[in-house]
């Protein structure tokens, strides 16, 4: 870091420095300039005192840095938002969960609580207390931006939604079937997750993040132990770190999968769904096999990893087989491509500016992976899927191409484990290490892995006792969801739908 900033070492590929607030804004804008990306922003109350951490990532090689300010009393923070979108939603979320007032923000708004939340109560705070009546005066609708011109009308969609869908509304202004503009509201299930998580064990707090999203179970459980493996200095072997690397591919595998079935779908091309669902359900019983659970629960330990087995290469070429024909199915269908191809287009500069992650965001040409940035074992490498074209089509190749590379991945692994002797359950005890920590008092951690969606985040605080007193958690969708509006710019109602699926957010995920 630049200037009077001096960092120190906090742990794994981390360190950091507290800086003034009124020097925040230059410290943080010359990492941004030199190529590091707020991967996450956690705001804490320590005994009403306001500490917020800010988080910059930059790799390879992997590098971490964090920027600690304290605000004290009714002293405003004073805003990223100017030089970072995702540093002003961080900004806005502690806002509401915190009480913390910013000083310079181009969005003050609410973004978590809505209107019937009364005004005052934070639901973070130390002080918080049991959560007050919701306010029952709705008649102030939420104030969304209008649109007026000739011609233009409103479609409200949500947030009760058919199927299993999770809620979330989405308001579109469209003159004749094409999207003037759309707003995305959602929080309507906001669970307190990162507050359920205080007071826990380290061993109990995993069990907590394989649920944030179901659907990422090892993505979130491995961000986690990686966060508190940090935190303790608890050493994982190198046979452990294969096993995970092989359960966040398995994850992957059965996620891309679905996408890709109901991405034919929706577009009225049942036949690539169904075949797609089939092959989904097999890898859901293969998963089951390896940890013992359909979403791969249970296969992460802090310290470690247990499974009965890994695929085998013969069924991971019949994976292979079926996935190539269903691909070939698709991409040979003209309606599938016609729809696909230009459709809710994101240009590279609006996927950087906005800080997408995942494959969303290379398919906009952005060649950040987690896997390349932050590796959690160098025995494997991993290749970074990219298109230039940013549409649905764009989208659907990236998946293809990543489900390929990650069989290719599997394949490898499951080889490096046979001849490494490993057994046919793999665990790895965990214990503290000799890692030094800030204080004895507090221990942070930071983990970050590469799930299915993009990169997802914890940073751990334990407390003397070794238990949490804070985690704050970062899912991908968190950093996307911004994004799909401004892809369904120009873009027709009926392709909602489609544009929609091809991002694949989870309201989970987001609504912690």
């Amino acid at each position: 870091m630049r200037g009077a900033i001096h960092a120190r070492a906090l742990g794994h590929h981390r360190r950091g420095a507290e800086v003034p607030a009124t020097d925040l804004a230059e410290a943080a804008g010359t990492l941004l300039v030199d190529g590091y990306r707020l991967a996450l922003a956690a705001a804490h109350d320590d005994d009403g005192t306001a500490r917020v951490v800010y988080v910059f990532t930059k790799g390879p090689p992997d590098d971490r840095v964090e920027l600690t300010v304290r605000v004290d009393g009714p002293e405003p923070l004073p805003s990223l938002g100017g030089l970072s979108f995702p540093a002003g939603r961080f900004e806005r979320e502690m806002a509401d969960l915190f009480g913390i007032s910013l000083a310079g923000h181009p969005q003050p708004r609410r973004l978590v609580l809505h209107q019937h939340w009364p005004e005052g109560w934070h639901p973070m705070r130390r002080d918080a207390g049991p959560a007050p009546a919701m306010v029952e005066d709705s008649s102030s609708s939420y104030p969304f931006a209008p649109v007026e011109g000739p011609g233009v009308y409103e479609i409200p969609v949500g947030p009760v939604h058919a199927g299993l869908i999770e809620p979330g509304h989405f308001r579109f202004w469209v003159v004749g079937e094409t999207i003037l503009r759309m707003k995305a509201r959602l929080w309507f299930v906001h669970k307190g997750i990162e507050r359920h998580f205080q007071e826990q064990t380290p061993e109990a707090g995993l069990e907590l993040a394989e649920r944030i999203s179901g659907d990422s179970a090892v993505g979130h459980g491995l961000a986690y132990c990686l966060a508190v493996e940090d935190a303790l200095g608890i050493p994982v072997g190198t046979d452990a770190c294969l096993v995970r690397a092989a359960l966040l591919e398995l994850e992957r595998l059965y996620n891309h999968v679905a996408d890709l079935g109901a991405l034919c779908n929706d577009v009225g091309f049942g036949l690539a769904q169904a075949r797609a669902l089939a092959l989904r359900e097999d890898l859901l019983r293969l998963n089951a096999e390896v940890t013992g659970h359909r979403l791969l629960r249970g296969g992460v330990r802090v310290g470690g990893a247990s499974v009965a087995r890994l695929p085998r290469r013969a069924e991971l070429e019949g994976i292979r087989r079926r996935f190539d024909a269903i691909v070939e199915l698709a991409l040979s269908n003209s309606v599938v491509l016609e729809r696909f191809t230009g459709t809710a287009t994101l240009d590279a500069d609006d996927a950087r500016a906005l800080g997408v992650v995942g494959p969303v965001a290379r398919a906009s040409g952005l060649e950040f992976d987690a896997r390349v940035s932050h590796p959690i074992t160098d025995r494997v490498v991993f290749p970074v899927a990219v298109r230039r074209t940013g549409d649905v089509l764009a989208r659907f190749e990236i998946r293809v191409e990543e489900l390929r590379n990650s069989m290719d991945v599997l394949t490898s692994l499951s080889e490096m484990l046979s001849d490494s002797g490993a057994g046919s359950t793999l665990i790895t005890g965990a214990g503290p290490g000799a890692g030094e920590s800030e204080s004895s008092a507090l221990r942070t951690g930071l983990g970050i892995v590469e799930g299915w969606r993009g990169a997802v985040v914890h940073r751990v605080e334990l407390d003397g006792a070794g238990r949490l007193s804070r985690v704050k958690v970062v899912d991908p969708s968190f950093l996307n969801w911004p994004a799909l509006p401004v892809a369904l710019a120009d873009t027709i109602v009926p392709d909602f739908p489609l544009a929609n699926k091809s991002f694949n957010l989870s309201y989970a995920g987001n609504d912690l």
